[in-house]
């Protein structure tokens, strides 16, 4: 039976649920796009089955159509809009979770860090963690990102 992890918006008007094994795995992106939607150093993420979350509360669907062409839906809590995940035509049965909306945040451990060439200079990585100037290609992001925790 999977666990439960909990979490939410800034407000507290919308809550989720993640029916995980375990916490998912995390990543931070440091591009322009995650600092300026992050409205920080960067972002981090947790790339979950996009029917392993469930919603509730008043929420928004900001679509976007990216330079790809692919369709982008930023689902943001409907009254302090902060952003809680995404999914996006080109990643079918994938979401992305905003990780600072977990619960418990403050026990996750990003697998990999991208776009460390956009990364604040102030910014210290650990030397243990992989890290990528833009996009990881995605065989060895995902290897990276499915690996069995230590």
């Amino acid at each position: 039976m999977p666990q439960t992890l909990t979490g939410g918006c800034r407000c507290g008007a919308t809550r989720y649920t993640l029916a995980l094994d375990a916490m998912p795995p995390i990543y931070c992106c440091h591009c322009l796009d995650c600092q300026s939607w992050s409205g920080s150093a960067f972002s981090e993420q947790a790339l979950i089955r996009e029917d392993a979350i469930t919603v509730t509360g008043p929420v928004v669907d900001y679509r976007i159509t990216n330079a790809s062409g692919a369709e982008s839906h930023q689902w943001l809590c409907g009254v302090c809009h902060a952003r809680i995940y995404n999914t996006n035509s080109a990643r079918p049965g994938i979401a992305v979770v905003r990780a600072g909306t977990l619960d418990a945040s403050d026990t996750v451990t990003p697998r990999t860090h991208i776009w460390v060439k956009r990364k604040q200079p102030w910014v210290t990585i650990a030397d243990d963690v992989p890290t990528f100037a833009e996009n990881a290609p995605p065989a060895e992001f995902i290897a990276i990102m499915m690996r069995a925790r230590a």
